[in-house]
This record gives C-alpha cells, sequence and structure tokens, in this order.
C-alpha cells in the first residue's frame, strides 16, 4: 500500500454522496480513507459508487466497527486533527503533519463528545466569516481541510 500523505476519518458518515466524493478525493490526494460504522448506507450503495465515480475499487480505505475500535487501532503518537464548529484554532493557525489523521463527525451531530473530550487538544474549525452558517457540507469541509494540510506538507518538503 502507498504512504498515505493524510488519513481522513468518516465518524458514522450518513449521506453516500458526501462519503464517495470524499472517497474520490482521498485517492486523488494519496490519503487513505477511513470509514467508522455505524454508517448510514451501505458500501454497496449507487449513490456512493456513483460519486466516486469508477475510482472507488482503487482507493485505500479501512472501515473500523466503531470509534471506540477506531481509537484503539491509532498509533502511539499519530498526529491527530479533529474537525469541528466549535474548535478554537483555526486549520490555519495549526501546523499539520505527514500522516495526519483528520478526523470528521457525521453530517447531523457531528463528533462524539467522548471523542472531542479525548482529543481535546486536537479540535480545529474552519473559519466562517457569516455567523449564520453553522456548518458547511461534510465533503467540501474535508476538501479545506485536506489542501490545507498538503499545501503545508508541500511548503515544509519544497
Amino acid at each position: 500500500m502507498i504512504h498515505a500523505k493524510l488519513n481522513i476519518v468518516l465518524i458514522e458518515p450518513e449521506i453516500p454522496q458526501n462519503t464517495g466524493t470524499i472517497g474520490r478525493l482521498c485517492l486523488g490526494t494519496g490519503s487513505t480513507l477511513h470509514l467508522v460504522k455505524p454508517l448510514g448506507f451501505s458500501l454497496e450503495e449507487h449513490a456512493l459508487k456513483r460519486a466516486g465515480l469508477d475510482y472507488w475499487e482503487h482507493l485505500a480505505v479501512q472501515v473500523h466497527e466503531s470509534a471506540e475500535a477506531f481509537v484503539a487501532s491509532l498509533p502511539e503518537k499519530a498526529p491527530i486533527a479533529l474537525i469541528e464548529t466549535r474548535g478554537g484554532r483555526t486549520i490555519y493557525q495549526h501546523q499539520f503533519e505527514a500522516g495526519t489523521y483528520l478526523i470528521f463527525g457525521k453530517e447531523t451531530t457531528g463528533i462524539p463528545e467522548w471523542v472531542l473530550h479525548h482529543f481535546s487538544a486536537s479540535i480545529l474549525r474552519i473559519p466562517m466569516w457569516d455567523a449564520r452558517i453553522r456548518s458547511l457540507n461534510l465533503s467540501n469541509s474535508v476538501s479545506i481541510v485536506a489542501y490545507e494540510a498538503l499545501r503545508q506538507l508541500e511548503a515544509l518538503s519544497g
């Protein structure tokens, strides 16, 4: 398996089109996609594969049975970044590392509270300039954060 520059983690994703789009992004960025059950859809679902087009079969994807199982599988001292609207620092104030686990919660409720508490020093947010917007679409959020992290990593390697 190709060493991923990033690990994109979706905890209990609900919308197959978002996950398919994120899978396509992961393949394009050399990232590994981690899906944490329960999923709000089947991995065989047409909408998932349509959004991921014909790329899904080439994607590095790991499925975890629960958030607890995912957390237990993390390598010791793995770089973690939880993306949540309540984060104190923005993604632009954080220095990403190669191999970072970018963790996103389900579309309707976000990251479980116990996970936020467990990694409280690693919570980041995407800045919003209009308070009427609570959050962005999950696939848009993943794209924004992944490309900021990759931009930083490229700057460090060049």
